[in-house]
């Protein structure tokens, strides 16, 4: 009698274990808790991603300084000549309309209701 109500109980006790892992993981794979989870691991890669590029912009640009030193040095130049200001273009513009522009109607449409 012993043997069955032990192996009954562990009948059971297996049992409510594999519901409750079962309602788990159901609960989890509602489509909810997939969005969550996904915009949680989009916004930790972002994250990720953001730091490595700002490491490495942050790297460049001490290699450019230490890299522009060593050009001056190399060349013999003391200071920073000044540059000239930067060239500005003026805009092209076609003060006259076409032909089109000045007209509503276009005599030719061929797309016009018949």
């Amino acid at each position: 009698m012993f043997r069955r109500t032990f192996w009954f109980t562990t009948g059971v006790a297996a049992g409510v274990w594999a519901t409750t892992k079962v309602n788990r993981k159901l609960k989890q794979l509602t489509p909810e808790n997939l969005a969550a989870t996904a915009a949680n691991k989009a916004l930790e890669t972002g994250a990720r991603l953001k730091d490595r590029a700002v490491g490495f912009a942050l790297d460049v640009r001490d290699n450019m300084e230490r890299r522009e030193a060593e050009l001056e040095d190399a060349l013999g130049i003391q200071e920073d000549p000044e540059l000239p200001a930067p060239r500005r273009f003026a805009a092209i513009e076609n003060s006259t309309p076409t032909r089109y522009e000045r007209t509503t109607t276009y005599p030719y449409d061929r797309n016009e209701d018949h």
